[in-house]
């Protein structure tokens, strides 16, 4: 990387901290105020810092705009799906991909199991709130007074004897879920089924959606369903890497003829 373009982009987490003036850029990049000058400039010249009244600097707009677009445009669809075969791959069970819209978690990616026996679940489809192991953890992170407000107004089918009972359970079981980071779902929705989950975080810390390995008790039985759990959160954790950009940078060398 080039000496200046390493500087310019020193300049702007610096930058995010609050406004700062001339001196104290060039302080910061240890150079002289000349060569600070130059840098903000050009970043001035597209958008990316804002010099005030002031004559301090800050963050600029293009900046802001490039990063709403950037995440308006992701998908994180795109982006786990590699990791949800490549974790049935391992696994051979069931793996979803749930999303929170309004008052519904839905599937929106699934890699059938390797075995005969299939769960029935289809993308696109909602998912039962208060039972499944992804909408626990989508609903989970809602701030409180949204998880309070949607736990007064769903209803509490009893799917089986395990489902979950009424609003007060379903509080507790989400604090739970809310300080553990991750959930399951045994036999709440179904008494032959049994499910994990762990949630895919954004750049902001917060949930955007969340992944799940299913199988039949018969073939994954609680306690063994439980063993998978460093696997599945590695899983969920490199899928939030990848969608907030944070993940290791693999270097490829240009080789030129």
């Amino acid at each position: 990387m080039s000496q200046s373009v390493e500087r310019a982009l020193r300049i702007l987490p610096a930058l995010a901290k609050g406004p700062a003036g001339l001196g104290e850029v060039a302080e910061v990049l240890d150079v002289h105020k000349s060569t600070a000058l130059r840098l903000l400039r050009t970043l001035q010249e597209h958008g990316f810092v804002y010099r005030q009244g002031d004559g301090r600097y800050r963050l600029g707009a293009s900046l802001f705009a490039l990063a709403a677009e950037s995440i308006e445009n992701l998908d994180v669809r795109d982006i786990a799906h590699p990791h949800l075969l490549e974790l049935n791959r391992i696994t051979g069970h069931t793996v979803h991909l749930a999303l929170h819209q309004d008052d519904e978690v839905v599937y929106v990616d699934k890699v059938d199991s390797r075995y005969a026996v299939r769960m029935y679940s289809r993308i696109g489809r909602p998912v039962p709130l208060t039972v499944a192991a992804v909408a626990k953890l989508l609903i989970a992170d809602l701030p409180e007074p949204e998880r309070r407000a949607l736990a007064a107004r769903i209803e509490y089918p009893a799917y089986t004897p395990r489902s979950t009972p009424d609003a007060a359970a379903y509080l507790r079981e989400l604090d739970l879920v809310r300080a553990q980071g991750w959930a399951t779902d045994i036999g709440g929705h179904e008494e032959s089924l049994n499910c994990l989950a762990a949630p895919v975080r954004g750049p902001d810390g917060r949930v955007v959606a969340a992944m799940s390995v299913s199988a039949p008790g018969v073939v994954l039985s609680a306690v063994r369903l439980l063993e998978l759990l460093p696997l599945v959160r590695q899983t969920a954790d490199a899928i939030g890497r990848e969608y907030s950009g944070s993940g290791p940078v693999q270097e490829q060398e240009e080789h030129r003829p």
